[in-house]
């Protein structure tokens, strides 16, 4: 049996990254794993991730938890770093 942590171990992207997909979406961290996979996948994708971060660093400045927000927008940066936004979305 697989522990959350191989799961974790078996993504593209780091557990700050994947819990924020987790956050996001309402979903458990096991499943948001599985979804940041299908995500990277395309450019559509990356670029949904990136959003979905953001709305999160919104939704935490909204409601004054400025720890979170300086947790997300280092996972951010990271993601920045990772997997950029792909230059010739929708083209």
């Amino acid at each position: 049996m697989l522990s959350l942590q191989d799961v974790i171990d078996y993504c593209d992207l780091d557990r700050g990254e994947i819990e924020a997909i987790a956050e996001h979406e309402h979903i458990p961290v096991a499943v948001a794993a599985e979804l940041s996979e299908v995500l990277l996948c395309s450019p559509e994708g990356v670029c949904r991730l990136h959003t979905m971060i953001i709305e999160n660093m919104a939704h935490a400045l909204e409601v004054g938890e400025y720890e979170h927000v300086q947790d997300l927008s280092k996972t951010y940066q990271h993601l920045q770093r990772t997997h950029p936004i792909p230059e010739n979305i929708g083209s």
